[in-house]
């Protein structure tokens, strides 16, 4: 990467408008996670499914309201045609996924955190790597 490659990447990256997008992506996420952490407790307390698959099935389906949502409000005016950006916006979604699978993993198997806890810390690793993979490639904001 050139030097001058370098610059607009860190402009870019280090800008008013990533500052925009970010706070409306972090309001969505608050509310889209506030939804994915009751639905993994109705999950796990009411319906008595595992905590790895709930986590799994809670993530899905606040991903794809997050989609719904960030495409009308966050990214709004993006040329990718709904299909294909949900097809796009998914696979950012399955490396959040496994990034908060992962972290799961570590928070509430290994070190002994409660679920609900961990599942939090989790999703703030992953939630920023989606952002920056939909803002950057998926949406083409940045």
């Amino acid at each position: 990467m050139s030097h001058a490659a370098g610059a607009g990447w860190r402009a870019r990256l280090i800008s008013w408008r990533l500052a925009k997008l970010l706070s409306q992506n972090t309001i969505v996420s608050c509310a889209t996670f506030l939804f994915d952490m009751l639905f993994l407790w109705i999950l796990v307390q009411f319906l008595q499914v595992g905590k790895y698959p709930a986590t799994a099935i809670g993530f899905v389906v606040a991903t794809s309201l997050h989609y719904a949502v960030a495409r009308i409000w966050i990214f709004r005016g993006t040329t990718r045609r709904v299909t294909s950006g949900y097809i796009y916006f998914l696979i950012n979604a399955t490396v959040g996924l496994v990034a908060t699978m992962a972290f799961f993993a570590l928070f509430a198997g290994l070190l002994g955190m409660n679920y609900l806890v961990a599942r939090v810390v989790a999703s703030v690793f992953a939630g920023l790597a989606a952002f920056l993979l939909n803002a950057v490639l998926n949406f083409k904001s940045l």
